[in-house]
């Protein structure tokens, strides 16, 4: 067959016949799919509903009839979009979709519902809606993974990161036995939400069990914002440690007793404050050390304080780091004690978490994608705890950040802006979809 130059005249007709004839490929879809911006906002204002105060915050706690009542909405909606819908052992909400080839581990993203006392309507919530919005692009799109995608929606994460805790292997007697907000012990409260305390061991996975593991989150603090930046790529959550420190002095009468002979464990205590703040500060480093709470007894004005019982949490991603600021810490203790006559002892509470390092993958997956989007992006720490802390333990984890505005959390004023939010979605979308044909092997 011979063509000629006027053949070349047709060559648009036949190249949209050919796309007509060939659809396009998934790798074209999935670098130009992108979430329902307006549905995720009524998502998340549906949601919101759930536990609103006059005052306007959350007091959705862990399970309170609010957060059964919004994990019930859920729960229609997801098996709306024919998932399977199920609530494991420890009332951990799941929703899974299959994917081509059912022999691959899962993609596993989400977050949590609850929220503390007062709190804001972002926190989990934008984690939560976020991964819903996606599992629905894909479905609306008809877009199948080869992978199949579980959402988790986790129980009680605010009051003790249970349910994520439950999938990581940590939980025990104790933990089942804490009260939680509710007046109800997390034994008592899975029970509510359709879980088994009986076999909540069972919930454990190993790390073969899962792909991947993505949690979307609000930043809970002020670079994202302050700098317009609008994706935080996380490298790590931090550890945490907790102690009580019980100072004691001589309880004595405020009006008899002279200023240079008095054993005083408040002004022994507010030397405490002072040195943990400057030991904290001096080092190199994004460490945070913080005394939140402290009482005086018998806390009479005109008595002085024989004893003070005060807080000590420090925070970083090293661990070293943070036994290497306690060390200093408690050196400084001694010595104020010798100054005041006093003694301070430390005791340690069982809330230590240790950090957790994002997966380095998955971190440069997440950034790709921002970068793709047109996104601007910056890597830093999580200073707050998180599931996905937990899930790190046994599958490689990533983490998504968007700006709060003022960097305010855990409060009424609580504000992602419905902009920010739809770009960290978008990015949850897209980065799963990178996951899918990532072989972390």
């Amino acid at each position: 067959m011979n063509f000629g130059l006027n053949s070349f005249k047709y060559l648009p007709i036949i190249l949209v016949s050919f796309l007509f004839i060939f659809p396009l490929s998934l790798w074209t879809q999935e670098t130009t799919l992108k979430i329902d911006s307006e549905r995720l906002e009524l998502q998340l204002k549906r949601l919101s509903l759930f536990g609103i105060n006059e005052a306007g915050g959350n007091d959705r706690v862990a399970y309170s009839d609010h957060d059964i009542d919004a994990r019930a909405h859920l729960s229609d909606y997801l098996n709306g979009l024919d998932l399977d819908v199920s609530v494991d052992a420890a009332g951990n909400l799941i929703a899974r979709r299959a994917g081509k080839n059912p022999a691959l581990k899962p993609i596993a993203f989400g977050s949590h519902i609850d929220a503390v006392p007062n709190g804001g309507h972002y926190d989990g919530d934008v984690g939560v809606i976020g991964a819903i919005e996606v599992l629905e692009t894909l479905v609306e799109n008809e877009v199948w993974t080869e992978h199949p995608l579980e959402l988790i929606i986790f129980s009680n994460e605010e009051g003790a990161i249970f349910g994520s805790r439950a999938i990581a292997g940590k939980i025990d007697e104790a933990t089942l036995a804490g009260k939680t907000a509710s007046g109800y012990t997390n034994g008592e409260g899975i029970l509510r939400l359709g879980g088994n305390p009986e076999k909540v061991m069972g919930v454990e996975r190993s790390k073969e069990d899962l792909h991947a593991f993505l949690e979307l989150h609000i930043e809970q603090g002020n670079i994202l914002h302050k700098n317009k930046l609008d994706i935080g790529v996380v490298e790590g959550i931090v550890g945490l440690k907790w102690w009580d420190v019980e100072i004691t002095g001589k309880t004595n009468h405020a009006g008899t007793t002279p200023m240079n002979d008095r054993q005083d464990a408040m002004m022994a205590a507010a030397h405490f404050v002072l040195a943990v703040n400057d030991i904290v500060t001096q080092m190199e480093g994004a460490q945070v050390g913080t005394v939140g709470r402290i009482q005086a007894f018998p806390g009479a004005p005109n008595v002085i304080p024989g004893k003070v019982i005060a807080s000590l949490e420090l925070r970083d991603l090293d661990a070293e780091k943070i036994a290497l600021l306690f060390n200093q810490i408690s050196k400084e203790a001694i010595a104020i004690g010798e100054a005041t006559e006093t003694n301070f002892s430390f005791i340690p509470i069982d809330a230590t978490a240790a950090p957790a390092l994002t997966d380095l993958r998955v971190q440069e997956i997440i950034r790709k994608n921002a970068i793709q989007l047109g996104y601007t992006h910056k890597t830093l720490p999580s200073g707050a705890g998180h599931d996905a802390q937990d899930m790190a333990v046994i599958t490689p984890t990533g983490m998504i950040f968007v700006p709060s505005v003022g960097g305010i959390s855990h409060a009424p004023d609580e504000y992602s802006s419905p902009e920010a939010i739809a770009k960290g979605v978008n990015v949850l979308l897209l980065s799963i979809l990178s996951l899918d044909s990532t072989d972390f092997n």
